[in-house]
């Protein structure tokens, strides 16, 4: 007897936690980037002395697709979208992969409040490869590895 009343009573007190446990998790991360600085721009992006050759592929293709959002030199714009300059975007958090399939399918907004990003039209895998390889050594250059 005694022991169905000590399982009854873990029986409860478990359902009322798992009642009581948040549904969502907020998928945000406190950051530096909310300070607007100088014409809407979210990051003080250093630019490294020299840029690879793919480096400077991606960054051709880079102000063709991505600046008029993510701003020169991927230091972001207020209420627009986030910089890629940034320890979020590091490679061990955000990795290549993750930039390849927000370009071709747009990813959901999760780190920051600007909503979705929608699929980048006319970019192949090639291009975004090289956009990764000129924001890596942006991110690089800033001390993010």
């Amino acid at each position: 007897m005694k022991s169905t009343i000590a399982i009854a009573a873990i029986l409860v007190a478990g359902g009322v936690g798992y009642a009581m446990w948040p549904t969502t998790v907020p998928h945000t991360t406190t950051t530096d980037a909310a300070i607007v600085m100088e014409d809407g721009v979210l990051a003080n992006v250093l630019l490294p002395n020299t840029l690879s050759q793919n480096a400077q592929i991606g960054q051709l293709a880079y102000e063709a697709k991505c600046a008029a959002c993510h701003g020169a030199n991927a230091a972001g714009q207020d209420g627009v979208a986030p910089p890629l300059v940034h320890v979020i975007y590091e490679p061990s958090h955000h990795g290549d992969e993750a930039f390849q399939r927000a370009a071709a399918m747009g990813v959901r907004g999760h780190h920051w409040p600007f909503g979705d990003m929608p699929p980048v039209e006319g970019v192949t895998r090639g291009d975004v490869t090289m956009i990764i390889a000129y924001i890596r050594e942006l991110q690089r250059a800033n001390g993010i590895n």
